[in-house]
């Protein structure tokens, strides 16, 4: 089979795929597997409920077929998902934004492809433009978008130790403003076409800082370049953050939102906020590559946005539970790995907690292995530090562990872990 270069792109091996197929493969093999990996979120058995309630109600309405799968949505999207997702966050954050500010995509993964390729790649006369990860590790799922060679470029974090047992994630703002100098100078062979981070942060739970944000949108407006943020586990919903933090909005910043986390995942519906501008070439590229948008996750929730439902399930039940999850998962970790130089980043949302195994003297990805031999399924760190040089050791000293699974799961699983670090440290 001849493949074309996109075809030997994305249909060659890569970090994502290997990642999601050996998962895959591993609960296969293992029913049993304590699975501490993946990204999926909790049954919460409120947001079931709700979901199962909203559902039977749209099933009920006289167009309630219609509205889930009878009929193509425009380009954009549902105009009337859109004005109640614009209403929403004009309510709720006091933004002025109308529905041309508004796209539905099928998820938020099939958005990043398609604004990191609108912004990045090669361009006719110019020098090639890359994303710029201003702090990496980032998400996994972002490394596979790029349709060029050496996409992405990243900056190494800050890292501040809090205490024995505990650290934090910082942006290097000094390291990035060198690097957009040095581009600008020409000593870079491409430049930066926009900028994008997670809040929180996938794989770490960082979330960074009001401050910090503002001072990446001002620099990225000194720039002219867009800042992309995922919002995905965060702000204005589902709100899995656990500390102080607003989320702004400007000509400047591209929102990239999620029903996935709300507990819709299968629905696989991403929302973009951005200026019309933007969302207008957006339509069309997505138009080109999807036709249309899934509606069922509008449909679904529509009704959720319309009457501020969102805001209630979010500060209510979701941020309450995961924040009990992650306590819970937290103390764990502390009891089972006291006497272990392991350090846990300050968890700060979304759904996990990031191991950093000081010193260790096998590679993360080795300790992959040896876990899910014995049963547990973590992730290796070394996947999500993309454009971060192999020879960091840092890199290769991460795991992240999901606290979606019920208490007595990740108890059985810290004490394996423990037990496989204990030999690891021991040799």
């Amino acid at each position: 089979m001849k493949l074309s270069n996109f075809g030997k792109r994305f249909c060659a091996e890569s970090g994502t795929y290997s990642l999601m197929d050996d998962l895959g493969k591993a609960l296969t093999t293992n029913p049993d597997m304590l699975f501490l990996g993946g990204g999926n979120p909790a049954q919460i058995p409120e947001i079931k409920s709700q979901l199962l309630e909203a559902y039977d109600s749209l099933l009920s309405s006289p167009n309630g077929m219609g509205e889930l799968c009878t009929n193509y949505q425009s380009p954009q999207g549902d105009p009337e998902f859109l004005d109640a997702v614009a209403a929403y966050l004009n309510r709720q954050c006091g933004w002025k934004i109308s529905s041309d500010n508004v796209a539905v995509t099928n998820g938020s993964q099939a958005a990043f492809f398609t604004l990191f390729n609108m912004f990045a790649g090669e361009f006719d006369g110019e020098p090639n433009r890359h994303i710029t990860l201003p702090l990496s590790p980032e998400y996994i799922g972002y490394s596979g978008a790029g349709l060029s060679d050496n996409f992405f470029k990243s900056c190494k974090p800050k890292i501040e130790v809090i205490d024995e047992h505990a650290f934090k994630y910082h942006i290097d703002f000094n390291a990035l403003a060198a690097r957009l100098l040095d581009e600008k100078s020409g000593y870079e062979s491409s430049v930066t076409g926009a900028l994008c981070i997670s809040r929180p942060n996938n794989p770490s739970s960082n979330v960074i800082s009001d401050a910090e944000l503002d001072k990446l949108s001002a620099l990225a407006k000194s720039e002219n370049i867009p800042l992309i943020i995922d919002g995905a586990y965060g702000l204005p919903f589902p709100g899995v953050i656990f500390n102080d933090a607003t989320v702004n909005f400007d000509d400047n910043t591209i929102l990239v939102l999620s029903l996935s986390k709300l507990g819709l995942p299968g629905a696989r519906t991403g929302i973009v906020v951005a200026k019309p501008e933007v969302i207008d070439a957006f339509a069309k590229a997505n138009t080109a590559i999807n036709l249309a948008a899934g509606s069922m996750g509008p449909a679904v929730t529509k009704q959720w946005f319309q009457n501020d439902k969102i805001a209630e399930i979010s500060s209510n039940i979701i941020q309450p539970f995961y924040r009990s999850a992650c306590d819970t998962a937290l103390n764990i970790v502390k009891e089972t790995c006291a006497d272990l130089p392991i350090k846990v980043h300050v968890p700060e949302g979304a759904f996990f907690l990031w191991l950093w195994c000081e010193d260790l003297p096998i590679p993360s990805e080795e300790l992959y292995l040896r876990l899910k031999e014995k049963g547990v399924l973590v992730l290796s760190g070394h996947h999500f530090f993309i454009a971060i040089d192999d020879g960091w050791p840092h890199k290769h000293q991460c795991i992240r562990l999901s606290y979606c699974q019920p208490k007595e799961v990740i108890e059985k699983a810290c004490k394996i872990i423990a037990e496989e670090l204990r030999v690891a440290y021991s040799a």
